[in-house]
């Protein structure tokens, strides 16, 4: 059975936090649903636009994994909307993989869903202060896993954030079989 994942993002997310895990899950054999607060195009804080497949209010299933790109306005915007929210907490409770990275660990996982007390994380240092204020543990590293929850850094972990979540859900041998090919070390 195909794994699917969610890649929630709207305008101002960072382009290679969603690129390139999105390219990374479906070299995975993930099925990628792209998913945004509204119709039509967004765009990333560096100008990648992307056309999203579904719109947030539309998704009525839970997906094997949720993950949230980074990006400042992207993190807040997605932080403050209570249908993203619903449906984080949806996935958790359904113990489905939940990963996300730069600034959407410290907004909305540890601030707006209150997700990380307890657990090890990490996301841009620049939000360290929100991830203390929601009670993780930082960890301060380019990806941290706790269970079912991944969290990255920023764009310069974002090759590794990906090939961790298709590690999750398509398995160690062919998260390993892409980065020998790309010649990433793990």
């Amino acid at each position: 059975m195909t794994k699917k994942a969610i890649v929630i993002l709207t305008d101002g997310f960072e382009d290679m936090e969603a690129v390139v895990p999105i390219d990374i899950l479906t070299r995975a054999g993930i099925e990628v649903t792209i998913a945004s607060l509204r119709e039509g195009p967004v765009r990333a804080a560096y100008g990648t636009t992307i056309l999203p497949t579904t719109t947030i209010d539309r998704v009525a299933v839970l997906y094997d994994a949720i993950v949230f790109p980074g990006g400042g306005k992207n993190a807040q915007a997605l932080a403050a909307d209570p249908g993203v929210i619903d449906l984080l907490k949806r996935h958790r409770v359904a113990g489905k993989l939940v990963a996300a990275i730069c600034a959407s660990p410290g907004h909305v996982l540890a601030e707006a869903a209150g997700l990380l007390k307890g657990k090890r994380a990490t996301g841009d240092p620049a939000f360290n202060d929100k991830l203390a204020a929601g009670g993780a543990i930082i960890t301060n590293e380019l990806v941290t896993v706790d269970g079912d929850i991944i969290t990255g850094m920023g764009p310069g972990a974002a090759m590794l954030f990906g090939l961790q979540i298709a590690e999750y859900l398509s398995g160690k041998d062919t998260a390993d079989a892409l980065a020998r090919k790309w010649r990433v070390k793990r």
